[in-house]
């Protein structure tokens, strides 16, 4: 189910939402294989009428299932926005999309989230790639190929 909230509730009181997004819900489109979403978004948001916006603040956090860019070794990594928060416009080109007097923060923490992927999943920042016998493999393959390009038909 996604993050909506009833925009008439805000003329009387703040309001605090709390509760995970399955990965299925969340519908994160990501197109690095070496990033994976299998456990539900975290969140815990504060929603407040802000003259004509909405202000969204609170945390979110998703657990990541991840492979190494270097040594292709499975981990885990966190995004953790401690500090988020989104301003709604409720009016203008950007206005939030209100059904039912129902608004939908799903697509602003999907957006923030997506920004925060990692663009180059590293094990550590001390890895080392693969073992060295896969270079030392190379190594030989490449003077094979040379010893053939020394041939003159």
């Amino acid at each position: 189910m996604a993050v909506k909230f009833n925009i008439r509730h805000l003329e009387e009181n703040d309001l605090h939402l709390e509760g995970e997004l399955s990965p299925e819900e969340l519908q994160l489109e990501n197109s690095d294989p070496l990033v994976q979403v299998r456990k539900p978004l975290a969140y815990e948001v504060e929603i407040q009428k802000n003259g004509g916006d909405i202000l969204a603040q609170g945390r979110l956090e998703l657990t990541l299932q991840c492979e190494c860019a270097r040594c292709l070794k499975p981990f885990e990594t966190k995004v953790l926005l401690e500090d988020w928060a989104a301003l709604i416009p409720l009016e203008g080109e950007e206005k939030a999309l209100i059904e039912n007097d129902l608004v939908d923060l799903t697509p602003y923490m999907r957006e923030d989230i997506l920004l925060n992927f990692p663009q180059h999943p590293l094990c550590s920042e001390k890895c080392a790639g693969l073992p060295a016998h896969h270079d030392q493999k190379k190594a030989q393959d490449a003077s094979a190929w040379s010893a053939l390009n020394k041939l003159k038909f």
